[in-house]
């Protein structure tokens, strides 16, 4: 009986490593980060139907005045993640990382009934999941890289992957259907939890990283030295080379006009009770993750080969374009709903994994140094200012939702040219790259 069990398992173990090649001492250090990055995802997609449902209670100027300080808040946490990193053993960081977080939602959980308004609380709140975002998937892609070599990563990540991919479709799940019956306390509660379940999963993979993998020389770079290096020299790369400066106005563009979509989003929501904002938004981001899922494994990878990368770039900007345009002549709120889910999975599995090959038309120390300064200063700077932006247009001057999205419109005509530009630029350097002929 034990053989045949023995047998059994060499057999699935056998198989496992053919379709995914996935070595048989790598499957439990995969299958926990699996975990680990489908559980950090959920989490990350309970909380965001909640923040997103306070804001609808909230003035386009309190929204913009947030977004601000958001901008701010991020430049310094990621600096002073930075000089924590620097000071401590990274092994150590992760754990403390999560557990920090998830405390704090716990007191947010905790104190927030406390208060007869608890307004003030829940900006702060609100602030707070915004920084979450930013560090989620971040440290834990870092953890990655502390965990496996490069060799293990071309074969494994692309399963860990899928882990995220299934936590942003669970996530979203629970706030839409159960959100009027749990209430949004107990959301963040459970938010809470599922991050406290990180943690000894984490202490369990440095265990992995030694006995399983035996990588426990392996340590991530993440030196201060380097860090301060990317951040600096990064901003004068980024405004320097043209390449660079034309991803970083691709990327203001894509959060001008998100940022539109959003607000005018909080504003059609505000007629709506906070359980049913948050089972809207929690079903938005169910459909839009379910779809980037199918997406990403259908029809991307077809787009840039079959119609090149201008076209690829430019499909989602033009019709977002498309559908400001409706919404200005219909503006209701399934036209909206339909608009968010479109320009979001379009987003995640077509315009992001496109915009990412355009880093390719830069030197890798270019890119390595740019790269924080695009993705987190020029994305938060265009938060801040196309904020104020709509609160100016909205309050300031009084347009409506129909005048608002024609000038959303004009925003995303300006993002499919600038794509269009970016995209053929990008195919005319391939065309001359020479064909590398592979080994036999």
């Amino acid at each position: 009986m034990t053989n045949k069990k023995l047998n059994m398992t060499s057999i699935m173990t056998n198989l496992v490593d053919r379709i995914t090649k996935v070595h048989p001492n790598e499957l439990r250090a995969t299958f926990t980060s699996f975990a680990i990055i489908f559980i950090l995802m959920a989490s990350y997609f309970v909380l965001r139907p909640v923040r997103d449902a306070m804001a609808s209670d909230w003035s386009d100027a309190e929204v913009s005045f947030l977004w601000n300080l958001q901008f701010f808040i991020s430049i310094g946490v990621v600096s002073l993640y930075g000089f924590v990193i620097s000071k401590l053993k990274f092994s150590n960081v992760v754990p403390i990382v999560y557990s920090a977080f998830a405390v704090s939602f716990l007191v947010f959980y905790l104190i927030t009934p406390q208060f007869a308004d608890p307004t003030l609380i829940e900006k702060v709140f609100y602030v707070w999941v915004a920084t979450f975002a930013l560090f989620n998937t971040s440290v834990f892609w870092s953890f990655m890289a502390d965990t496996f070599t490069k060799e293990q990563s071309k074969r494994v990540f692309s399963i860990v992957a899928a882990g995220a991919s299934a936590g942003a479709i669970v996530g979203p799940a629970i706030p839409t259907l159960f959100a009027d019956k749990l209430g949004l306390d107990n959301l963040m509660l459970i938010a809470a939890v599922g991050l406290l379940l990180v943690v000894p999963l984490v202490l369990y993979m440095y265990r992995l990283k030694s006995e399983d993998l035996h990588n426990e020389n392996l340590e991530a770079d993440l030196s201060q030295e380097k860090l301060k290096a990317q951040w600096w020299t990064g901003f004068k790369a980024t405004f320097t080379n043209k390449a660079l400066l034309g991803i970083a106005a691709f990327i203001l563009l894509y959060v001008f006009i998100g940022s539109f979509v959003y607000f005018e989003q909080k504003n059609l929501l505000a007629d709506y009770s906070r359980a049913d904002r948050t089972q809207i938004l929690g079903g938005i981001d169910w459909i839009t993750n379910s779809l980037t899922f199918v997406l990403a494994f259908f029809v991307t990878g077809r787009l840039t080969t079959k119609l090149g990368m201008a076209a690829t770039l430019a499909l989602v900007p033009f019709i977002i374009m498309a559908g400001m345009l409706i919404l200005a002549f219909a503006p209701v709120i399934v036209v909206l709903l339909a608009l968010q889910v479109t320009r979001r999975a379009g987003n995640y599995a077509v315009t992001r994994p496109a915009r990412e090959m355009l880093f390719t038309d830069v030197s890798k120390d270019e890119r390595f140094k740019a790269k924080p300064v695009i993705d987190i200063v020029v994305y938060r700077g265009g938060d801040a200012v196309s904020g104020s932006i709509f609160a100016l247009l909205s309050e300031g001057i009084g347009l409506g939702l129909a005048a608002i999205s024609l000038v959303g419109a004009g925003i995303a005509a300006a993002w499919g040219v600038l794509a269009v530009y970016l995209g053929r630029k990008y195919d005319g350097i391939s065309a001359k790259m020479p064909i590398i002929k592979k080994e036999a």
